[in-house]
């Protein structure tokens, strides 16, 4: 009997061993993994190409129940039927970044030759940590950091490593300044006083992922030090030496200031060359997170605004945010690839001292991760297909439908815009008139989440200065200023119509 006194039913006998293999990837069943996953991606290619609009509203009230509903204990069997599942508990509501109404978030639609890629690797299921799983691998992710390298610039003797997300390449660059702080001491007693004196330096537009790195790796509460920004939400490098004055006179040691090449919010880019010259005069670590601004790297038109960024002593790119690739694509590069040994540790089984001598190439030695994908083929096959000209000039028209979409909103009284930004995202708010005018941060509020719920669009939100905005975030090439002039409407229909029900009712209980 169950605890609520009904009989449980009994679970389904396991398939047997030979029925159990029947599902491995083997030279006896490739027939049955065409047929399965030419299924999953003709059911992928009709919703794709089905999508009226980019998210179908649906509230996690409603959707949880299914999927909490399914009894894993129980398998249905059969490929087929798991996927008519699965059409009902994700790819029917489903976000999908490919509708040129979808302007929320830092995410692309992919291109084909990288799902090309995905499909790939995920089939070989290489791991990226050492030479013997993974052979060519890792030489073709070797050739892809150098390539990367050599378009920042950072010189001969720079190396990387392909990460899960820009977090994790801001993490393993801060580890590595931060050891590279700590070489200097002398002894455990001197490391264990200088880790509470080290401080981080970045501005007050910078990534979250800088404020939480600073905790994992032990630092003290107040050790990221936020530096004012201009009215363009750049790093001010004047604020900038104050704080390492300010910072080098009370004790502390600033292990790195972090620069922002892209903004999460406004896509701002900080002044890096004089951000670098002013790190070099003090001798400190400058990293630059480049997650989103890297898609100018193979600009045709626009790499002069990442110029400085060569003089970084480490970089975050994120390929999966503006080099239409499939999450996860990301990495972490370095000026000098001597600072990478920070992160080696040697294990018997896998990666002993004796392989660096016989000079095997083990990605492990340079790695947070140890099991790690073949993410890097994604990037391959797409530079093969269609070259870095071609990316560079996608990433340029969402650069200039934002700048489209500024003028169109700036030009609009319903609207406030906040600065324009070098990169593809808008910053704005809906601004009621009369006796509604004191409820703009709910009203903004309310048509972002009504307009979610409608699935007509879907957009993002942040604060600016303590009060509550919307923002765009375009980072498709399908997009056009006719579906951002659709979405303005709504978002002025739906704000609209919350200012006005709300007066009505304060007059009337007035």
């Amino acid at each position: 009997m169950s605890l609520s006194g009904r009989t449980a039913e009994a679970p389904a006998a396991p398939p047997g061993p030979s029925a159990a293999r029947a599902h491995l990837l083997n030279a006896g069943t490739v027939a049955r993994y065409r047929a399965t996953v030419a299924d999953g991606v003709d059911r992928v290619a009709r919703r794709v190409a089905g999508a009226d609009r980019p998210f179908t509203g649906v509230a996690p009230g409603e959707l949880a129940p299914r999927v909490a509903g399914i009894d894993l204990d129980r398998p249905l069997g059969d490929a087929g039927a798991a996927l008519d599942e699965l059409e009902d508990v994700y790819l029917r509501d489903a976000v999908w970044f490919h509708h040129p109404r979808y302007l929320a978030h830092l995410n692309c639609p992919v291109v084909i030759p990288a799902l090309l890629g995905e499909a790939v690797l995920s089939a070989v299921n290489s791991s990226l940590d050492t030479w013997d799983q993974s052979a060519g691998a890792t030489l073709i992710e070797r050739r892809l950091v150098d390539w990367t390298a050599q378009r920042i610039g950072l010189g001969p003797a720079a190396d990387g490593v392909f990460t899960s997300g820009g977090s994790q390449s801001n993490l393993q660059a801060l580890l590595l300044a931060r050891e590279e702080a700590c070489a200097a001491a002398q002894g455990h007693d001197a490391r264990r006083d200088l880790l509470p004196r080290l401080r981080v330096l970045t501005s007050t537009a910078g990534h979250f992922s800088v404020q939480k790195s600073a905790k994992l790796l032990g630092l003290a509460a107040d050790a990221v030090v936020t530096v004012p920004t201009d009215a363009q939400r750049r790093m001010i490098p004047a604020a900038l030496r104050r704080e390492l004055d300010s910072c080098r006179r009370d004790g502390s040691v600033v292990m790195a200031v972090v620069a922002t090449a892209g903004t999460t919010d406004f896509g701002s880019i900080d002044p890096l060359d004089e951000i670098a010259a002013i790190c070099a005069a003090a001798g400190v670590w400058l990293h630059v997170d480049a997650a989103y601004g890297c898609g100018l790297l193979v600009s045709p038109t626009r790499r002069h605004l990442l110029d400085g960024i060569e003089r970084a002593d480490s970089v975050t790119v994120d390929y999966h945010k503006s080099f239409f690739q499939p999450v996860s694509s990301s990495a972490v590069l370095v000026r000098d690839r001597r600072v990478l040994r920070h992160a080696t540790y040697h294990a018997d089984y896998l990666n002993p001292a004796r392989m660096v001598e016989q000079r095997i190439p083990n990605q492990v030695d340079k790695s947070l991760q140890t099991t790690r994908r073949f993410d890097a083929l994604k990037l391959w096959l797409t530079l093969r297909v269609m070259g870095p000209d071609a990316l560079g000039a996608l990433f340029d028209e969402v650069v200039e439908r934002a700048a489209g979409a500024w003028e169109l909103i700036s030009e609009d009284p319903r609207f406030e815009v906040v600065t324009r930004s070098p990169l593809s995202t808008v910053v704005f708010r809906y601004l009621p008139t009369g006796p509604g005018r004191g409820l703009a941060d709910a009203a903004n509020l309310y048509a972002r989440e009504a307009l979610a719920a409608s699935g007509a669009a879907l957009i993002a939100g942040t604060t600016v200065d303590g009060r509550q905005f919307l923002k765009f975030t375009l980072l498709n090439p399908e997009t056009t200023l006719d579906d951002v002039g659709h979405v303005i409407q709504l978002i002025a229909e739906h704000a609209g119509r919350y200012v006005r029900e709300r007066t009505e009712l304060a007059c009337q209980v007035g």
